[in-house]
């Protein structure tokens, strides 16, 4: 019997990983939910080395392109962050994901709407983490959603429902029953609704 896998941002489970060595648990996630899933935790700024606590990353536009900053000595990590993900995202693939919940914001997690800063100051919401984009561009088909919107409970059902048919399809096509823990969200989907 195996388990239904969750990637997650560190941060929501209330490890201290955060900037200022905080963390953003999350009541839902930590609580309601873990018990009826296993969680793999990552967190890209610590996990490429920045440590804890740190500066604090933006994303900036520069030239078409993203990059991430740190707001006081500017020290780029883009590179760093980009080369760490690819082989992060090759480990995550062999740990046969079933679903993934982002942090909301992050410039390294964030799913959508993270601030980009302009040359003028100005900060559209128009970005997505550098770790967020490497992952849905890897991994197109896995559910992805963030924490934020998952307070919705209309979005968390869909999420929930679209990682049981993600785990589901998966499982039929390499042969397998369907597993218990299935069950297990099902009833949880019915009962949060």
């Amino acid at each position: 019997m195996s388990a239904i896998r969750i990637g997650i941002s560190a941060c929501l489970l209330g490890q201290k990983v955060r900037f200022d060595g905080g963390h953003k648990r999350d009541a839902f996630l930590t609580e309601t939910l873990a018990p009826h899933v296993e969680w793999v935790p990552v967190c890209p700024e610590v996990e490429v080395g920045m440590g804890t606590p740190r500066e604090p990353l933006r994303l900036v536009r520069e030239n078409g392109r993203t990059r991430m900053i740190t707001t006081q000595k500017a020290i780029d990590h883009t590179e760093a962050m980009n080369a760490w993900a690819a082989g992060r995202l090759d480990e995550l693939i062999r740990e046969d994901l079933d679903g993934y919940v982002l942090k909301k914001d992050s410039p390294s997690c964030g799913l959508d709407g993270v601030p980009r800063y302009r040359d003028d100051g100005s900060a559209p919401r128009d970005g997505r983490g550098l770790f967020a984009e490497a992952l849905v561009e890897r991994m197109p088909l896995l559910p992805v959603e963030d924490e934020a919107r998952l307070a919705d409970p209309r979005v968390r059902a869909h999420f929930l429902a679209r990682v049981l048919a993600f785990r589901r399809l998966k499982d039929r096509s390499r042969g397998r029953a369907p597993e218990p823990a299935l069950e297990r969200i099902e009833r949880l989907l019915r009962t949060h609704d």
